[in-house]
């Protein structure tokens, strides 16, 4: 018969002072296939753990699983960050291993809660390595994280690389405030990343994030190029996003991104809905997007546009380039390191914002974005619309609204 293994039968502790790593892995290491580790009601503090394959981690209404804040508790691995392999702090809850795994679950209504704005800042100032995140899983054939809520990783919150056929519904992700209302202050803390991921699903959930709330990502520059693996049939719908930038392909793509689709969504304080970025060195190409019956209001008054973020809807071969520096004329040779933007559309979606450009869609000199619909969109923004080296631009039904 399955079984479920009580972490505090193995000598967990929920208090929410005693260090119970050991005790956790313990019960982790003796669930058999099939089996599920539960978590009950109460905090249990933690540093890094370790899930395996066909096991199921089941957090109770009440349950919080809680970093320790200490460095040590997180040891140094190799791990995938920013596009490539390198040393990092381990994540908080951790599926490593190039052997691989599978069906593995995440579940319940329970917290998982990185510490991230008191473990972000001592590992930054230690810098052995990579902020760790929340949730880092790779080589994972079969995930599904459900009905919990994951909050304030060191660094992203949740980073899936390699993974496949995976399935996330029903979270509520939180990276930008603390449960006290108070601002983390951890900068580039995504909240959601996909990179080299094949056959996702996020679905119903709610995500804030001071930076993209989800980032589809495959690597960057001739590290990504050469590992050479696509992020490729995702699916975002029915879910709710609050302040960070949206749904964002890129920048660091280049092992490809392709067949995206994000619909029935809304966004609240977001700046974007949507970013398709990506720059010169980059290489490769994202091509089938779409984006789709989606809603933004932005009242923030806090972001404006920038290099880093420059419209509500926005396609962009210039990321992270300053506007003074951004030549639109002078073309460079084309090479494999020249990245491609194609087949993009947007469709009824509906954009205020108090900030940056209601749509911008830039492309570069030598590699115009091409095959780009505006389809049934209503956009205000402070500034209006900006289109260059873009072809084949389809618009049907446009309203837009300048607030300068």
């Amino acid at each position: 018969m399955k079984k479920d293994y009580l972490i505090t039968e193995y000598g967990a502790a929920a208090d929410g002072k005693s260090l119970n790593t050991a005790a956790i892995q313990r019960a982790i290491d003796a669930c058999g296939p099939g089996e599920t580790v539960r978590v009950p009601a109460g905090c249990f503090l933690t540093g890094a753990i370790e899930l395996k394959s066909d096991m199921t981690l089941f957090l109770e209404e009440g349950a919080v699983l809680l970093g320790s804040g200490e460095t040590k508790d997180f040891p140094i691995v190799t791990a995938q960050f920013e596009g490539a392999f390198k040393p990092c702090y381990s994540s908080l809850i951790n599926i490593r291993g190039k052997e691989g795994h599978r069906n593995i679950r995440i579940c319940g209504s329970g917290k998982i809660h990185g510490n991230g704005a008191v473990l972000g800042p001592k590992e930054l100032a230690e810098n052995k390595g990579a902020r760790g995140r929340t949730i880092y899983a790779e080589y994972t054939e079969g995930l599904t994280v459900e009905g919990v809520t994951v909050r304030e990783a060191p660094s992203w919150c949740f980073h899936l690389f390699d993974c496949r056929n995976v399935l996330i519904r029903g979270i509520s992700l939180y990276n930008k405030f603390r449960e006290d209302g108070e601002i983390i202050g951890i900068a580039n803390n995504d909240g959601i990343d996909p990179e080299c991921c094949q056959n996702v699903r996020i679905l119903d959930c709610f995500i804030e994030s001071e930076d993209d709330c989800i980032a589809i990502k495959s690597g960057r520059d001739a590290a990504g190029r050469q590992y050479g693996k696509a992020s490729e049939n995702i699916l975002v719908s029915g879910c709710r996003f609050s302040c960070g930038f949206g749904v964002a392909c890129g920048s660091e793509m280049s092992g490809g991104v392709r067949n995206i689709r994000v619909e029935n969504c809304s966004f609240t304080d977001s700046f974007s809905i949507a970013s398709v970025k990506n720059c010169r060195g980059r290489g490769s190409v994202i091509e089938d997007v779409v984006y789709e019956n989606c809603t933004l209001i932005n009242r923030d008054e806090s972001i404006l546009d920038s290099r880093w973020f420059r419209g509500a809807i926005y396609v962009d071969q210039y990321y992270g380039i300053a506007d003074e520096e951004v030549d639109l004329v002078t073309k460079h040779e084309v090479t494999e390191a020249t990245p491609a933007i194609r087949n993009i559309t947007f469709r009824n979606l509906s954009v205020d914002t108090v900030g940056g450009n209601a749509i911008y869609i830039c492309g570069l000199p030598e590699c115009h974005v091409k095959n780009i619909t505006l389809d049934n969109i209503r956009a205000a923004g402070r500034k209006g619309m900006f289109v260059q080296n873009a072809d084949e631009v389809t618009i049907r039904d446009l309203e837009l609204s300048v607030r300068n």
